[in-house]
Order: structure tokens, then C-alpha cells, then sequence
């Protein structure tokens, strides 16, 4: 019966593989070649409608080049496959294959003004980027760009001041980007032309789902002519066709440079739906660019979130089961990279590498139709006695059981800025592992809202976020589901009453595990608005430590949090909120704590003081303080030696160096996350004391420190003693914390020792100190010798 069976099975096996069919598609082809590798297609299309008649498997082989898609490629139920005879659409052999959403254009190049070049454009484009020898350049901007710029790479108030509108002859079509008034994302608005009294007409400003208004400082303008006035920049007229161009040094041969423009929005889109699904297609191995951008179409707003979005992106999956997105690589496209909209399923994105988008990374987004008794801006709420209380989604139309693995991005949020690595909302059970995130605006990984959680978010390695907004998160949530209120009062009888409202959104547990966390203007894991039903363990924070705001059951243990610690703010009675067994090196943070959750205990500090203040607001009674002895912190080794005190307290090791993307290739080209130098930890690298004229000081760096001088902050030279003879003598007191000398900082001894070998003839020296919790300035009337 076995033998009879392999028979069988190896006669299937030959039919299928008999059925199985390559086609071959090359920008040197043609539509009327037969498609094999000698005679291949001029299309993707082309290849595409022949394989719909192929049984078994197919694959599409792109020959080396750039493929120009003049339209863009949309896989619909008629290109669906079965399981055992999917479609594959990647490059022949090793050959380097880009689809492109642009076109090239020939142009004549000569001299306008000064080094300003222009050239008549045939035909009607969009011209939204440029590209010159594959390099993107920018619109004409105010004020011009400067990479290390923090917002924008270049903002200023004076962006629309009257004086410069008034310089401008024609804006209509120039651009206006400008930061949310509290920095919460971004803002674009296009500029329509002038009123009669010389003020700017614009539509736009919908971008962010928290309305406030432009940022007053953070905005600048672009697409605007007279702005044209440094090398890279170019602008195009319309009414002429002419575009102008400052060309950089390395392209002052314009004649033989290649230009490209983009002219699409989507380059790839699978278009099903629940009913008839597009399955079993797979993109691999491509190079996917110029495509528009999009940010004058980011409208829709997500639920209570603070985001709008635009439904699409340079890969666009809707009604989608089995189909993958492999290996790809995304340069510069000009919106989101890959957007996964409404019902989707066992989707897969791996070994991608996305790069300078416009927008966002990986997007998954379901139908605000799925959700029972949605709310739409931050202060809106469907009175209690209206709220459907039935758990979970209305209908399948949103993505589930979909993944993005080892894939790399970096440099997002080009042009917007309310974008995320990996975005999730209205979506379940949601895998994002093993990605390396970096160089972003805003949050590496962002969950919108709970509904409907069972997201697995693991071993990604998340760093260098938040760069260009604040008050957010490496990894960032909302919770703003169903029973959530603004009025905390409110939510607090609502949840109080109906306990089981809290998880009628977020029904299955979202998990953070095995992830290394880096924010610069936040918190490495914020947990804001009411986020529920999390299970947080066996994560690295590196600088912003760990916030859990209003939220319920969130369980967050066994992790390590560096030059940080807690942040706890507006917990409820009966939260469930549990905090055991981590590792903090700096003491908690709470904000508006009137209840401490189920559980706050058995957690390693790092210093005496720390604990101390924890115990005393009623927390900690287990918990224990000192060196946790990390083996090799320098190198990010943070599992803890087998003398370990915290081992003690239930702590378990866990590996460090497992986090990010896993492909050989990718890790090659990855930036290194930032590895902190740790400070406040007792006996770990504390600085000596050190005589000097007199008085002995050290560098103030422990929290015991801080705790008894009263320091916000880790810094300044501690003064530890005053001798008799020291010139110092009724100047400084034990205790006293100096931080400027001669009007120069001075937050480490060696630099107050520099300042004082500088101008040593000074008679009078002006010093600032920090004493019994203020800031004053002291003279020393007396040179130092």
C-alpha cells in the first residue's frame, strides 16, 4: 500500500511539473514574441495574461534593466492560483531587474541665469521628483536644505512671512509642509494662488486626525521659483513645459545624464475581495522605484488615532490570501511601500529593503465598517447606551494573519511625517519579527488602536526614532477602542461598571517580546491613551525606558531598561496592570498614580535610592537594588552574570544579539542600533574624586547622587568637600553642584579643569551652581594659580 501510494504520488508529482511554465519579459522585447527566453515579451502585462491560461506553476522572468511601466500591474481572481501552482513574477538568474513607475525623458539642455539650466519638457507630466543619473533631487525650497537640520532638514517662521510671500510672482502649485502644532506628525497644504490682498490661498492641513494647526516655527515651502537658488534644486512651469535645474557639480554634463520622472502611484496592486480572493502570486527579488508622491491624498482618518492615511502604496494588496512580497527592494518611492487594505490573508512580506520612502514601510489597515461603534477624532465618543457591546469585528474585512519579517527600512517619512515602519490598525494577529527600523520621524512600530489585537511584535531591532516629532514612542500604541473616553472621570465609571468593555476590541493579547527599543524624543515603549491587553517581556530599552498610560492588563516582565525606568501614568482601580521581575537604572516616573495596578514588585534597580522612593510610594517591597553585573555592556551584552542579584528576584537571561533583520545581505548594509554608555548604576564605571585647589570633586553620574543634590539630571562636577586653605572657602558647600565655569559648561570635571587653564590672570571668576534645588551664579573674586 505505501509503494502503491509514492507511486501516485511521483506520477503527480511529473504531471504537475510537465503543466509547470516560464515566460520571459525584457525591455528589448516585444508583445508579439512568444514569451520564451529567446523571443521574450516587452510587458509584464503581456506575461501576465499568458500565464492566466498556464496551468501549474509559472514563473515570470524579468531580464536585466529597467522595465518602465506605463501602467500599473493589477493582479485580479482571474490571476488567482492554487496552492501547488502559484505565479512568481522575479529577475532571471542574478540579473539586476527595475520596475519602475517613471519614465525617462530627452531633453536639451541650456543655460537660463547664472549656473541655472532649463530645458522644454514634451508631452504632459506630472513632474513631482526628479531623478537625475538615478540620484533624487530636490524642489526649490525655503529654506534650503540642510541634512543636519533636525525638522525638515530646514524650517523656519519665516517661511510664510508676508515680506517673502509677497516676493513670489506666481506660487499657484507650490507646496507648504509644516510640523503639527505639537509636533504630533505633519501637515501638507498645496498653494492654490493669491488673494486680492496678497495672502497665500492653500487646501490642504488634513493629514493629521488630531487638528491643531502648523507648527509656528517648524515649516517650510517648496515647488516655488523664485526659491530657485542652490545646487540640486529644480522647478518645473507648467504653463511653459519648462523645467529649470541647478545642477549639482557631478551633473554638469546634463547632456549625457539620464532624467526620469515618476508618473504612477501603485506599480503592483492585488484586487480581490472575501468572496473572490486574489491567492497564491509572489513578487521577488525587484527593484521597485519611482512612483508619486502622495501626501496631498493622506485624508482618511484611523479611527481615535492621531493619523490619516492614503490607501495605497508602491505595492497595494486588498482582497489578497497566500500572496507574498520577497526580497524587494523599495528606493525612494514617493508614498507608502507596501499597503495591505481591508481583508487580506496570510499575506507575507520578507527580506525586503525599503529606503527613503515617502511615507510609510509595511501598512496594514482594515475597514472602519469591521468595527462595532467606531469614534473618529480624539475627542469624539459613542454614549454608552449606544455602544454595541458585542466583542470583536462586524465582518472579515481587514488583514489577519499576515506577516513582515527580515525586512530593513530606513529614512521614511521623506515628505510625511505621521508615518511608521510597520503600521497597524483595525487589523488580528499581526506578525512583525525579526526587522531591523532606524532613521524614521516618528515611531518605528505603531498599533493604532486595539481592535483587534493578537499581534505578535518580536525580535525587530527598533532605534533612531522620533527624530523629527515628539511625545511618541520606538514602538508607540493607542488603545482608543470602544469603552475609552477622554474624560477620564467618564472612562473610569464606564470601565468601573463594564469591565468586559475593555477587551470587546482588543479581544486577543498583543505581545512585545525579544525587541531592542531606541527613541531620541520619547519613550523607547509607549503605551499611550488606554492600550490594553499587552504582554511585554524580555525587551532591551536603550534611552527612552517604558511607558504604560490609562490601559488595562498589560503584563510587563523580565526586561531591561537602560539610563531609564518607568514611566506608570493614569492608572485605574483594577487595572491588572502587572511590572515584575525587570531591570531599571533610573527610579519610576509616575504621572497622576492613584492606584499602582495588581502587582508591582520583585524588579532590580540600580542604586539604593531608587528602590528607596519606590517603597515609600507603596510598591517594591521585594524588589532589591545594586550592579546587576551585565557580562559586556559595552557591546550590548546585557544578560546578567551568575552572581547577579537579579537573578534572584526571578529575572531570566535572555539572548541580546538576536534582534533585527536575519539575512546575511541585509545585516551588511544595516546601521548598527546605538549602544548607550550606562550610567547611575552603583560600581559601575563611577568616576574617582579628584583634588582640585582645594576642594574635592567628582563627576555627579549616580542616581544617589542626583537624589541628594536635588539634580534633574545626571550631570555637572559634584563638590564632595571644601578644604580649609581652598580659595573656595565661603564660595562652595559640600553637596553644591557646579555646571558652568567662566561661563563655559562644565558637566564633567575634566572640562571644569580646562576652563580654569584658559585666561589663569582672570581676577574674577563667574561660576553657576545648583544648591538646595535652584540654579544661582557665584563669583570668585580671586584669580585661580
Amino acid at each position: 500500500m505505501k509503494s502503491l501510494f509514492s507511486f501516485l504520488f511521483a506520477v503527480l508529482l511529473t504531471i504537475n511539473c510537465a503543466f509547470a511554465k516560464d515566460f520571459y519579459v525584457s525591455p528589448k522585447g516585444s508583445d508579439k514574441n512568444s514569451g520564451t527566453r529567446e523571443k521574450p515579451f516587452a510587458t509584464i502585462k503581456r506575461a501576465q495574461l499568458a500565464a492566466r491560461n498556464t496551468p501549474g506553476k509559472v514563473v515570470i522572468f524579468l531580464r536585466g534593466g529597467t522595465h518602465y511601466l506605463s501602467q500599473t500591474v493589477v493582479f485580479t481572481p482571474e490571476d488567482s492560483r492554487k496552492a501547488n501552482g502559484e505565479l512568481t513574477i522575479k529577475p532571471y538568474a542574478n540579473e539586476k531587474v527595475v520596475v519602475s513607475g517613471g519614465t525617462p525623458l530627452t531633453l536639451k539642455w541650456e543655460s537660463y541665469k547664472g549656473k541655472i539650466m532649463k530645458a522644454k519638457v514634451g508631452g504632459d507630466y506630472i513632474l513631482d521628483q526628479l531623478f537625475i543619473n538615478s540620484h533624487q533631487q530636490r524642489m526649490a525650497r525655503y529654506p534650503n536644505y540642510n541634512p543636519a537640520v533636525r525638522f525638515f532638514g530646514g524650517s523656519s517662521a519665516d517661511a510664510l512671512s508676508p515680506e517673502r510671500i509677497a516676493s513670489w510672482k506666481n506660487p499657484t502649485g507650490g507646496f507648504i509642509h509644516a510640523l503639527h502644532r505639537a509636533e504630533w506628525g505633519g501637515y501638507q497644504y498645496q498653494i492654490t494662488g493669491k488673494d486680492g490682498e496678497g495672502k497665500l490661498k492653500m487646501e490642504g492641513g488634513y493629514q493629521n486626525n488630531r487638528q491643531m494647526g502648523m507648527h509656528e516655527k517648524h515649516r517650510f515651502v517648496e515647488n516655488i521659483f523664485e526659491e530657485l537658488d542652490t545646487v540640486g534644486e529644480w522647478y518645473y512651469n507648467k504653463e511653459e513645459k519648462m523645467l529649470y535645474y541647478y545642477p549639482e557639480p557631478s551633473n554638469t554634463n546634463l547632456a549625457g545624464s539620464k532624467v526620469e520622472i515618476p508618473r504612477l502611484k501603485h506599480l503592483f496592486e492585488f484586487k480581490g475581495s472575501e468572496k473572490t480572493p486574489v491567492k497564491n502570486i509572489n513578487i521577488e527579488g525587484l527593484e521597485l522605484t519611482h512612483t508619486l508622491r502622495t501626501f496631498m491624498e493622506t485624508k482618511e482618518p484611523l479611527l481615535r488615532s492621531d493619523w490619516t492615511i492614503y490607501r495605497g502604496g508602491a505595492v497595494l494588496m486588498e482582497g489578497a490570501e497566500s500572496c507574498q512580497v520577497r526580497s524587494c527592494y523599495f528606493n525612494h518611492v514617493g508614498g507608502n511601500a507596501i499597503f495591505l487594505s481591508n481583508y487580506n490573508r496570510n499575506n507575507k512580506v520578507s527580506g525586503c529593503h525599503i529606503a527613503y520612502a515617502g511615507a510609510s514601510g509595511v501598512c496594514f489597515v482594515g475597514d472602519p465598517k469591521a468595527v462595532r461603534s467606531p469614534s473618529f477624532e480624539y475627542a469624539q465618543f459613542v454614549p454608552f447606551n449606544e455602544i454595541d457591546t458585542v466583542r470583536g469585528p462586524k465582518t472579515n474585512n481587514y488583514p489577519a494573519n499576515c506577516t513582515v519579517e527580515n525586512t530593513l527600512m530606513y529614512g521614511l517619512g521623506q515628505v510625511e511625517k505621521q508615518v511608521a515602519g510597520v503600521q497597524i490598525s483595525m487589523s488580528m494577529s499581526i506578525n512583525a519579527i525579526h526587522n531591523t527600523i532606524y532613521d524614521v520621524p516618528r515611531a518605528g512600530i505603531n498599533i493604532s488602536e486595539g481592535t483587534w489585537g493578537g499581534h505578535e511584535i518580536a525580535f525587530n531591532d527598533v532605534f533612531n526614532t522620533v527624530l523629527e516629532s515628539g511625545d511618541h514612542g520606538a514602538f508607540n500604541s493607542w488603545g482608543r477602542d470602544r469603552y475609552w473616553n477622554a474624560d477620564v472621570p467618564v472612562m473610569n465609571k464606564i470601565v468601573k461598571d463594564n469591565p468586559a468593555l475593555i477587551t470587546a476590541d482588543v479581544i486577543k493579547t498583543i505581545t512585545l517580546h525579544d525587541n531592542r527599543f531606541h527613541c531620541e524624543h520619547g519613550w523607547d515603549i509607549d503605551l499611550d491613551d488606554g492600550s490594553s491587553n499587552y504582554r511585554i517581556y524580555n525587551n532591551v530599552c536603550l534611552n527612552g525606558g517604558l511607558k504604560l498610560r490609562e490601559g488595562f492588563y498589560r503584563t510587563v516582565e523580565n526586561n531591561i531598561i537602560l539610563n531609564n525606568s518607568f514611566h506608570p501614568h493614569v492608572w485605574f482601580e483594577n487595572s491588572g496592570d502587572v511590572f515584575k521581575h525587570n531591570i531599571v537604572t533610573r527610579n519610576y516616573y509616575p504621572i497622576g498614580i492613584n492606584f499602582w495596578g495588581k502587582e508591582i514588585d520583585y524588579n532590580f534597580f540600580a542604586d539604593k535610592a531608587s528602590l528607596e522612593k519606590s517603597q515609600q510610594a507603596g510598591t517594591d517591597q521585594h524588589s532589591t537594588f545594586g550592579n546587576p553585573e551585565f557580562v559586556n555592556p559595552s557591546i550590548g551584552d546585557y544578560s546578567v552574570k551568575s552572581t547577579s542579584k537579579a537573578l534572584a528576584l526571578g529575572f531570566k537571561n535572555f539572548a541580546t544579539d538576536k534582534f533585527g533583520v536575519t539575512s546575511p545581505s541585509l545585516r551588511k548594509i544595516a546601521k548598527k542600533a546605538p549602544i548607550p554608555v550606562l550610567k547611575g548604576i552603583e560600581g559601575v564605571n563611577m568616576s574617582e574624586s579628584t583634588e582640585w585647589f582645594g576642594l574635592k570633586v567628582k563627576n555627579l553620574e549616580t542616581l544617589g547622587e542626583r537624589s541628594a543634590t536635588g539634580m534633574p539630571e545626571e550631570i555637572g562636577v559634584l563638590v564632595l568637600g571644601v578644604d580649609a586653605n581652598s580659595p573656595f572657602v565661603g564660595v562652595l558647600k559640600p553637596n553644591d553642584v557646579i555646571l558652568s565655569f567662566k561661563k563655559k559648561t562644565t558637566n564633567k570635571v575634566a572640562e571644569l579643569v580646562a576652563e580654569q587653564q584658559k585666561n589663569k590672570s582672570d581676577k574674577t571668576v563667574e561660576m553657576t551652581i545648583f544648591r538646595s534645588q535652584n540654579t544661582q551664579k557665584i563669583n570668585l573674586d580671586k584669580p585661580l594659580k
